[in-house]
């Protein structure tokens, strides 16, 4: 597989080194802070149908980082094959899954990170598949809202290094760690969170043996399988240059960028997680188990660290039951859950 060259090929938000990255973010991204130097005529021109008035949040708070309207573009006609032919995957390569009424799709993380977004239909519900690979975020929503079905794409812009979508009938900007919308005539409306998984191809092969994966629309067009996230997760990063790039308060001991399972406004680090491998709260279940690659850390997927796999589940009359969980990086929840509990 000629990765150098299709990792060139494929648009994303920075390339392969990481730890040029780091540096080069540091520079640019302090030097031109909120709007990134493009102003709100550049995006109105943009976006017409965008209310730039009607918002929750300041618009310096986005940033610009080059890319544009749908540059990274959503998968436009999804396509899947039966988990029993999905081949060209490792077995072990992270999935985000979810079941609906008997209707199980799994999308890889090596197709999500060079798109982002997923509108879909699973089990006669509209849904969103979203995932954020600068704060690992991955997070499905019902895509319903006031009655009216939406269908979602990426601005190109960033705040607190998390995607901001749009949806296409009113043009209004969303956040997509927390499903809410900031800009726009929808301002103040929320997704409902589903329940989903991020777990590895092997694992939802076991549980849902029928069950449907994603497969590329055109398989040249980025380096599936490829990550440009080298390092991201398993590199050192100076102290003085993870506060610059990650000016969120953490607990002492909780690095930026480790991975917590979010529930919504607690968290756990995996890390904690993992010692303990099964953690119960009130009416909560975290469990750990090994056998997930990481995205962040080598070229190649299917070589990735292992930085296992993690359900979370509520106890009911009825037994255990999954609920909306999201295995992020921590400044993530810093940033938009910054009055949460971090577990330790």
């Amino acid at each position: 597989m000629r990765v150098n060259s299709l990792l060139r090929r494929g648009q994303h938000r920075f390339g392969l080194a990481f730890t040029v990255f780091a540096v080069a973010a540091a520079v640019f991204w302090y030097a031109f802070p909120g709007a990134f130097a493009q102003g709100v005529g550049t995006w109105q021109r943009e976006f017409p149908l965008t209310d730039f008035q009607t918002r929750s949040i300041e618009l310096s708070e986005i940033n610009d980082d080059g890319n544009v309207r749908d540059s990274i573009p959503p998968v436009a006609t999804p396509i899947y094959v039966g988990v029993d032919k999905a081949s060209d995957i490792g077995p072990l390569e992270p999935v985000l899954s979810i079941g609906i009424n008997g209707d199980f799709r799994a999308y890889p993380l090596r197709i999500l990170l060079w798109h982002e977004i997923v509108n879909e239909e699973i089990g006669g519900v509209p849904v969103l598949i979203s995932y954020c690979p600068l704060c690992n975020s991955g997070v499905v929503f019902d895509r319903r809202v006031d009655g009216q079905v939406l269908e979602f794409g990426n601005t190109g812009r960033l705040r607190h290094r998390d995607m901001v979508m749009y949806d296409k009938q009113t043009e209004s900007w969303w956040q997509q760690f927390t499903g809410e919308a900031m800009i726009g005539s929808l301002t103040g409306k929320s997704m409902k969170i589903l329940a989903a998984r991020l777990e590895s191809l092997e694992k939802f092969r076991a549980r849902a043996p029928n069950g449907k994966v994603l497969i590329p629309e055109n398989e040249g067009a980025r380096p599936y399988g490829a990550s440009p996230y080298v390092g991201m997760d398993s590199r050192a990063m100076p102290r003085a240059l993870a506060r610059l790039n990650y000016p969120y308060e953490l607990p002492d001991g909780v690095q930026p960028l480790e991975r917590v399972v979010v529930v919504g406004e607690e968290a756990w680090t995996v890390a904690k997680l993992k010692d303990a491998k099964r953690i119960e709260a009130d009416k909560l279940v975290l469990t750990w188990e090994a056998g997930q690659n990481s995205i962040h850390d080598t070229q190649l997927i299917f070589r990735g660290r292992d930085v296992g796999n993690v359900i979370v589940q509520r106890r009911t009359e009825n037994g255990l039951e999954d609920v909306p969980y999201d295995v992020s990086f921590a400044f993530a929840f810093s940033a938009f859950v910054p009055d949460g509990m971090l577990h330790f």
